[in-house]
């Protein structure tokens, strides 16, 4: 069974910077390119960190305030001490998550939310910038289409199971959800086939109209209790 990857659906040639980049040409990049973030680079384009737009934004929360506060949060203190900052150097954080192309999409969804982040950048295996990757990326692999999806489903995924007959399941796809029809050896066995079609990308649910003629045929003949 096909798992879709960082790869299929990461953006490539992603624009960064270095870190003596100033904040003007910083906040030009995301203006003119629409994008929110921005990787920073050393000379041979190794990823160092990442400046963000919320980064810029200290400028402008913390403009003119140069009061000590004893109390305040260390995020806060971060953002406080970007708000003087004039290059990408000293705005940028330090050190940054990144992923390969062959990272799969779902490893690359669980880095994103348990480090909760929006965004990541997409190195080599020598660490070099080759892309970004975003959470709207991700979503592209419901953009598969139904026929892509059931042809999966009908050629790999029924066909790799033990203990079924792919000749006597039948598969629609209707919208990304999978409807399942027919019979299968054993009960048991539903689950795990249901559980093997939510794996496959772009599947949105699964509905499963599956049977199993055996147990069918034992609830028919079984004795009534006297």
């Amino acid at each position: 069974m096909s798992r879709w990857n960082v790869a299929d659906v990461m953006t490539y040639g992603a624009v960064s910077v270095q870190q003596d980049t100033p904040f003007k040409e910083i906040v030009d990049i995301l203006e003119a390119h629409r994008i929110n973030a921005v990787p920073v680079v050393d000379d041979v384009d190794h990823v160092i960190g990442l400046v963000s737009s919320a980064d810029l934004l200290s400028k402008i929360e913390f403009a003119g305030d140069n009061r000590i506060h004893l109390f305040e949060g260390r995020h806060t203190r971060q953002a406080r001490d970007k708000a003087g900052a004039t290059a990408a150097g000293d705005l940028m954080t330090s050190p940054v998550v990144t992923v390969v192309a062959t990272t799969s999409l779902v490893n690359a969804a669980k880095v994103m939310e348990s480090a909760e982040l929006k965004r990541l950048p997409v190195v080599d295996d020598l660490g070099r910038l080759i892309g970004m990757l975003t959470r709207q990326d991700l979503l592209k692999v419901f953009l598969r289409s139904d026929a892509e999806i059931c042809h999966e489903i009908d050629t790999q995924v029924v066909h790799e199971l033990t203990g079924t007959d792919p000749s006597r399941i039948h598969v629609e796809v209707d919208n990304g959800v999978v409807t399942l029809l027919g019979e299968i050896d054993s009960a048991a066995l539903i689950p795990v086939v249901v559980r093997q079609i939510e794996r496959v990308d772009g599947v949105v649910d699964v509905v499963s109209h599956l049977s199993c003629e055996a147990d069918e045929q034992a609830g028919a003949f079984k004795p009534s209790a006297s």
